[in-house]
Order: structure tokens, then C-alpha cells, then sequence
């Protein structure tokens, strides 16, 4: 791999606070290096997605493959024993990295504080960098602070911290706030390459490691590439291979079929995997919205006890558990504050949740609140009886077929007009919300991120599609809703979140995200006129 620095690394986004102690030349220059090798092999598989999607449209089948079947047979490979921090992993809490969310997360009692830079964090040039900030002053200790109401948030005591781990941006995103010979680098390659830096080293140093949670990969072949991407940074900071870990979210349909697969090509660098509820979804409806056999009912509607998504479960928890990695469960994004009997109940539902996911194997689950932390602890201590996981439950009574992961048929109740108006409401507050610096947005009981508004809205086009619902009166519950948010809220840029939506699902296309035309067309040029004006 090419490891010399061959174009400069230009920095076009506004100038903000502290930015330089992030935006290095040293860091800057590590970013082009990652860059030069490894842009021409995203761009190879960015065009492979675009096709295999095209071919699942068309009505291509989908299998495990029989390339990569000896794989899949070899009895003997493991992935690498738990690194420091990670071998009890019962609570995972998912937030972005803002001063305030990493605070309550590092002290709310979770195993795990996952700081994501994809789906709960806006992407503006200020959230990036500033997010950036936050984990350095967080391996530095240097995070507390005071509200002007005079509210104290302060970092306990080092060995009763969550260890942090960094969901970086998808492959499929640029950061275009930075130009390296005139295009902009992959957003994914620029959130892990900043935290890399300037924080291996120093997680190193306090007995923990570069920990990365892996979006939306949709084959073996982008692990692999995470995995070069790894060998590559660790040479270039000095640091042993192997320290980087990383946990793959299986959150596409594609990846459901590769999962063996996946582990196998980041065993040195493997952590294990997540199972991404909200973006499964969303990839299954994407990748199947021109088949009307693959319409799925009202979101709320479609549990985790549904067939097909148990086999996805039943799945992942075997195939870690054959490999000797660890299984993490879905998120449960409830978050308290309707009421006594409101919260009792909501309680309620995520210890069955929680309960369950711990009874078929998993080593620990995901929550999106800190008040949910000693319900989910709860759950799994009641499973784990002191042991920090339970990766010796093999679950072998499991057998699951192509056919078990598709059968979507299987999943009953219709796509209501209730429901198409229940996602036109969440996916143009979502969006409003993002356009306004906020990727985590609490509706309705939950917290909602980019991956609820991506489902809302591909169910909208699907509903359109396939008959469920006419346009005319789509777009009749649309005026009632931008009505609604201007309403509610003066600052809403309700008009525009209503043009992305359009775009996103009322086109005579699916786009593959409504992320990346949004971010271009409005993040992008609002910081940079930002800076203009400043």
C-alpha cells in the first residue's frame, strides 16, 4: 500500500473554536496518507454496491456464497481474545460526542459508550471537529465543565468509566470540508483517522485501545478494507498490530449473508458484531422496494419476534459464538418522561427486550438513554451470573436459511394510512432537526435517529409504488405536517426538510440515502457561508 502523502490536505470549512488543536498538519497529513491508498478501492466498491443493488431490484437472488464457503466450513479460525475494556459488554450506550452526552454516558454505569459520528450526529464541519475535541478532552480527562445555570458535569472515578468506543461515517459519505486534489476524502476514513491521531496512543497508554464500531457494511470485502485501513494506521502511529478493535454492525441485508465472512477478514482486529435493527430494516426495504412481496407493515409493527428477524438474531449470535467473538443486541431507544405509568410501562417492555436478547445468547445490548442502563445490566446479570459474557453458548440448535432471512411474507399486518402519515411526521421532524445541527432527536417516546428517518421515508416510496397509498395523499399529509412543525416551532426550517423528503421519497427513484444530497446541498454550503459572514 502507498503510504507517501502525494496531494495536500486543504481545509475549506470555517475556522472555529479550538479547530486547530484537532486539524494538525501531523493529522492532516495522516488523513492524506489514509487517503492515497486506500480512496481508488472505496471507489471500486462504492460502484459494486450501486450494481448488486440494481441486481436485487431486478430479482437476482440472494445467498451464501459458495466462493466463500470454505470459509464458512474451517472449523479451527478464532477472531482475537477480548481486548482491554471489552470483554464485558452487557450495556452499550449510544450517543453522539457532545461535552454534555459524554459526560452522562462515561458515568452512567454502561460497559460501553459508543460516540457516533453516523446516525445520531448532524454532520456539520462544527459537530465533526467539535466531536473530535470531545474525545480528546475525554481520554485527557479534561471534560469537565459547568453550565451558565451553574450545573456540574464531572468525570468519576477512571475505573468505573464506560469505554469509549467511535462509530466513524459510512463509506458511502465524503467530508467535504476538506480537499485533497480537488475531491473531497471519505468522511469515514476523516472521522477515524482524526481519533485515531490523536487517540490511540493515549487510549493505549491508560490500558484501553482505538476502539471503532463498523457501519453499514454490506459484504466481506469492505471489512477487508476496514481491516488494510487498520494495518496501515497502526504502522504509520507505531503501535502494535492489533490494537485497533473493531466491532462490525451486520445492518444491511447483504451482510446478514456474509457474516462468517466478515469476522474472518478483521479477526486480528475483530471485536464482533452488532445487530443494527433501524438500518436492517432500512436495507431490506431499500434493496427490495420495487417487489411487492417484500412491503413490510407499520414500523412499530415489525418486533424482533418476527421470523425473519429472529433467524437475522439466531444468526449473528451463533456465528460469533462459533468464532469466539462477541454478540452485541439491538438498541432500545425508549426514553422516559411521559408520566409514572407511562415509564413503568415503557420499563416494562425493555426488560422483556433486554431479557430475551440475554436468554438467546447475547453478550450485551444496546440503549440510547442512561436511565435504561440498569434495566439492560439488569437483564443480562440475571443471565451472565458474574461471567462477563457468555460466548461459550454456542447456540448450536440453530439452522438458518437464505430463505428464513427473506421470508418477509412471513411478517403480518398491512401499511396503514396511519402509518404512512406516522413516518411523513418522523422523517420530516428528523430531518428538520438535522438540518439544524441535531442528529439525535427524542419523538414520540424515542430517540430518533438518521437510520428511523431512512425507513420512513423508503416506506413512504415503497407505499407509493406498490398502491398502498396514492401520492395525492402523501402529499396532503405532508402539508399538514410542515404546517404542524412551523407551528410548533419558529425556528423549524420546515420548508427545506420538506424539499429533502421530496427528493428522499417521492421521486420517481429510490436514493440509495437521503443523507448525502442533503448534506451537500444544505449543510455544506450554510457552514461555509457561515464562515463567510464570520
Amino acid at each position: 500500500m502507498p503510504t507517501t502523502l502525494t496531494q495536500h490536505v486543504e481545509v475549506i470549512g470555517p475556522p472555529g473554536d479550538r479547530h486547530g488543536e484537532i486539524l494538525t498538519p501531523e493529522a492532516l497529513d495522516f488523513i492524506g496518507r489514509l487517503h492515497t491508498a486506500f480512496e481508488e478501492r472505496r471507489q471500486r466498491i462504492l460502484t459494486e454496491r450501486r450494481r448488486r443493488t440494481l441486481r436485487l431490484n431486478s430479482g437476482e437472488p440472494l445467498g451464501f456464497s459458495v466462493a466463500t464457503a470454505p470459509v464458512r466450513k474451517d472449523p479451527d479460525w478464532r477472531v482475537a481474545a477480548p481486548a482491554p475494556g471489552l470483554a464485558d459488554r452487557r450495556v452499550e450506550l449510544s450517543a453522539p460526542p457532545t461535552r454534555r452526552t459524554a459526560v452522562n454516558a462515561l458515568n452512567s454505569g454502561a460497559q460501553v459508550w459508543m460516540a457516533d459520528f453516523e446516525d445520531a450526529t448532524s454532520p456539520t464541519w462544527e459537530n465533526i471537529v467539535g466531536g473530535q475535541l470531545v474525545l480528546r478532552d475525554a481520554t485527557e480527562r479534561r471534560i469537565d465543565f459547568t453550565t451558565p445555570s451553574g450545573k456540574e458535569y464531572r468525570l468519576g472515578a477512571p475505573d468505573r468509566l464506560a469505554t469509549i468506543v467511535v462509530r466513524p461515517r459510512g463509506w458511502h459519505l465524503t467530508e467535504k470540508h476538506l480537499r485533497i486534489g480537488g475531491s473531497a476524502p471519505s468522511a469515514s476514513l476523516v472521522d477515524f483517522g482524526l481519533y485515531a491521531f490523536h487517540c490511540a496512543q493515549r487510549q493505549t497508554d491508560a490500558g484501553r485501545g482505538p476502539y471503532f464500531y463498523l457501519p453499514k457494511l454490506e459484504n466481506h470485502y469492505e471489512a477487508r478494507l476496514w481491516n488494510d485501513v487498520f494495518v496501515l494506521a497502526q504502522d504509520l502511529l507505531g503501535i502494535p498490530r492489533g490494537t485497533v478493535r473493531a466491532t462490525a454492525l451486520i445492518e444491511t441485508v447483504t451482510a446478514a449473508f456474509e457474516m462468517e465472512e466478515i469476522l474472518y477478514e478483521l479477526r486480528e482486529h475483530s471485536a464482533g458484531l452488532n445487530a443494527g435493527r433501524w438500518d436492517y430494516l432500512f436495507s431490506l426495504v431499500k434493496n427490495y422496494a420495487h417487489r411487492p412481496d417484500f412491503v413490510l407493515p407499520d414500523r412499530t409493527a415489525v418486533t424482533m419476534t418476527v421470523p425473519f428477524l429472529r433467524a437475522y438474531t439466531d444468526l449473528l449470535v451463533r456465528t460469533c459464538h462459533k468464532r469466539g467473538a462477541h454478540a452485541v443486541g439491538c438498541m432500545t431507544a425508549q426514553i422516559p418522561g411521559g408520566g409514572v405509568h407511562a415509564d413503568e410501562a415503557s420499563l416494562a417492555a425493555v426488560r422483556l427486550e433486554k431479557e430475551r436478547e440475554a436468554a438467546d445468547g447475547f453478550d450485551g445490548s444496546w440503549v440510547a438513554h442512561p436511565a435504561l442502563v440498569p434495566t439492560c445490566r439488569d437483564a443480562f446479570d440475571g443471565v451472565l451470573s458474574g461471567r462477563p459474557h457468555q460466548i461459550e453458548h454456542l447456540r448450536s440448535d440453530v439452522d438458518v436459511t437464505a430463505h428464513d432471512l427473506l421470508a418477509v411474507r412471513r411478517t403480518t399486518g398491512p401499511l396503514t394510512r396511519e402509518g404512512v402519515r406516522t413516518n411523513v411526521a418522523v422523517a420530516l421532524r428528523y430531518i428538520d432537526a438535522w438540518l439544524r445541527g441535531r442528529g439525535a432527536l427524542a419523538l414520540n417516546g424515542l430517540v430518533e435517529d438518521t437510520a428511523a428517518a431512512e425507513i420512513a421515508r423508503c416506506q413512504i416510496w415503497q407505499s407509493l409504488r406498490h398502491g398502498a397509498v396514492d401520492r395525492a395523499t402523501v402529499l396532503g399529509l405532508l402539508d399538514g405536517e410542515c404546517a404542524a412543525l412551523a407551528q410548533e416551532d419558529l425556528d423549524a426550517r420546515a420548508v427545506e426538510a420538506r424539499e429533502v423528503l421530496e427528493r428522499a421519497a417521492l421521486g420517481r427513484e429510490l436514493p440509495a440515502y437521503f443523507t448525502d444530497d442533503a448534506y451537500t446541498r444544505h449543510l455544506v454550503r450554510r457552514t461555509a457561508d457561515q464562515g463567510a459572514r464570520s
